[in-house]
């Protein structure tokens, strides 16, 4: 049967034409992506290849991208997407962890030779595999252009989603529906935390009615105990406790659309502050969703939702959310939308977020956070998992 394209060519031809407009508008006439989620969303490219040197560039007047990339990883190219196979550009093997030469400096040679090297080219400066060296490189391969950040510009993009986008972050919302209600029903005293996380994985990648998940973009997180008063701590071998605090942040991911969740459990009793605290998130974060209509901005579902946990004796000093969808690791969040203070973007519909209402205390947190797509009647849950402090 072969690989099944996540997208028609149409989308794809879209994306890049919404691209290009934003590059009229910065001023840019070349755009050299290297972040894995963006040369997947322009193109389909879709690969584990993002640590070595790669990129998609779009230039103006072409009317596909090229891809340009490790020579063993073109045939990737050739078969996740529907560029031309002139525009599938391999650098030489060679050039693979180099002592003093770099892939970019054939992809700098390229662009000189099609006679771009003059131009405004944007880069992802902030991209996660965008490294120093390679922007040197660029910059002395290509003396004549003038390279600056880009500022995210294909991430911004991306932020509105398509109906067919929406769609895999739905069913990624039923994956992880499953999965965290399947993690929920592992705990108990004396298991150990590996064991609930294999089966987490289990289950991510086994999905849901023939529906499989991929690999998301962050490991499941755990975090047992006085390790509840930080967020990212993963798993050991240690057994859960007879009575104790749990906290787990999942994902599912769909054709890498993400939707990650968090929920909380208590082994035995709850203490009153954490049950207290549990209710106040709960509250605040129901009010603050419903609340995520467009024309609302960021900042202001912030507040409603500080205002509440205020209320409760409680607040948040970090963002409670941020933008996701298509990613690769190590990030499933956009870097672009942050539901906080002094941000002011204007909510459309199809946008969606993570609203990680994780709140975290000297000794102790819990997080009872929710992905959601925004619409015109406020932000649809992705997932059906209980809202609450779960007592095991």
């Amino acid at each position: 049967m072969g690989f099944v394209k996540a997208f028609p060519r149409q989308e794809f031809e879209r994306r890049v034409n919404s691209v290009k407009a934003r590059m009229v508008k910065a001023g840019f006439d070349l755009l050299i992506s290297q972040d894995p989620a963006n040369m997947g969303w322009l193109t389909g490219f879709d690969g584990w290849s993002f640590y070595t040197p790669q990129a998609v560039v779009v230039q103006l007047s072409e009317t596909h991208p090229l891809w340009f990339g490790r020579a063993q990883d073109a045939p990737s190219a050739h078969i996740t997407t529907d560029l031309p196979a002139a525009n599938i550009i391999a650098f030489s093997e060679p050039l693979v962890h180099h002592a003093s030469k770099h892939p970019f400096d054939e992809l700098c040679d390229l662009i000189t030779t099609r006679g771009w090297g003059s131009g405004r080219i944007g880069v992802d400066f902030d991209a996660h595999y965008y490294t120093a060296r390679a922007h040197r490189h660029l910059v002395d391969g290509l003396p004549n252009a003038k390279i600056l950040d880009n500022r995210e510009l294909v991430n911004w993009t991306r932020l509105v989603k398509s109906p067919a986008e929406l769609q895999y972050m739905r069913e990624a919302g039923r994956i992880i529906t499953m999965t965290m209600n399947n993690a929920l029903a592992k705990l108990a005293p004396g298991v150990r935390q590996y064991e609930v996380i294999a089966d987490v994985y289990h289950d991510q990648v086994t999905g849901v009615d023939g529906l499989y998940g991929d690999y998301t973009s962050l490991c499941p997180l755990i975090q047992v105990g006085k390790g509840t008063s930080t967020p990212h701590l993963t798993w050991t071998d240690e057994p859960l406790p007879s009575s104790g605090l749990i906290v787990m942040e999942l994902a599912a991911a769909r054709r890498h659309y993400h939707a990650p969740l968090t929920r909380t459990a208590h082994i035995g009793r709850p203490p009153d502050q954490m049950l207290r605290l549990a209710e106040a998130i709960v509250e605040g974060g129901d009010r603050a969703i419903e609340a995520a209509r467009p024309g609302v901005t960021c900042e202001e579902v912030e507040a409603l939702w500080q205002s509440l946990l205020n209320r409760h004796g409680f607040e948040k000093k970090s963002r409670v959310g941020y933008s996701i969808g298509l990613n690769y690791p190590p990030d499933w969040g956009e870097r672009t939308a942050s539901l906080r203070a002094g941000d002011k973007t204007v909510l459309e519909a199809g946008m969606c977020f993570h609203f990680q209402s994780g709140v975290w205390l000297d000794d102790f947190g819990a997080g009872i956070s929710e992905p959601f797509i925004v619409t015109d009647t406020g932000g649809e849950r992705l997932c059906d998992v209980a809202r609450e402090l779960v007592v095991v």
